[in-house]
């Protein structure tokens, strides 16, 4: 199974972005234990704090890999562009974040993007990346959904 996992702005700061809310481990050192613990995948991984090269990336993705993990970043609340790209494609996608978005600010309980996703996670630092993997490779299973 091919994976790839998509992350927003200021992802790439975790580790040293605000670690009450993030935690104090980096996104590197992260992927390189999910890569080590989940040997039968290929876990590729982008990211980028430009809205457009995401978006591409999410179109590029489509055909490529079995699924896709998404965190958005502050553009879930903002990017209709974002969500319209992962409605065009027929890649299962899992909508993430880190944070329980939420117990956080009223902005940040929208998102333009959810309800293109085959399911959404939050709340469980880089455990809700463990459990979108896990999502994703259970996938063909009776009790899942189909994708609306």
């Amino acid at each position: 199974m091919d994976i790839i996992i998509i992350n927003g702005p200021n992802i790439n700061l975790t580790g040293k972005r605000e670690p009450h809310i993030y935690g104090d481990h980096s996104f590197g050192a992260f992927l390189d234990e999910l890569r080590r613990s989940e040997k039968d995948l290929r876990i590729d991984y982008f990211q980028s704090n430009i809205e457009g090269e995401l978006i591409d990336c999410i179109q590029q993705s489509d055909g490529k890999y079995n699924g896709i993990i998404l965190n958005a970043g502050g553009y879930t609340h903002t990017s209709v562009a974002i969500g319209d790209a992962v409605a065009a494609i027929a890649a299962d996608v899992v909508e993430v974040h880190m944070s329980n978005v939420f117990s956080r600010e009223p902005f940040r309980h929208v998102s333009y993007i959810a309800g293109n996703c085959i399911g959404s996670i939050s709340g469980f630092g880089f455990g809700s990346y463990l459990l979108a993997v896990e999502a994703l490779k259970r996938r063909s299973e009776k009790y899942f959904l189909p994708r609306r």
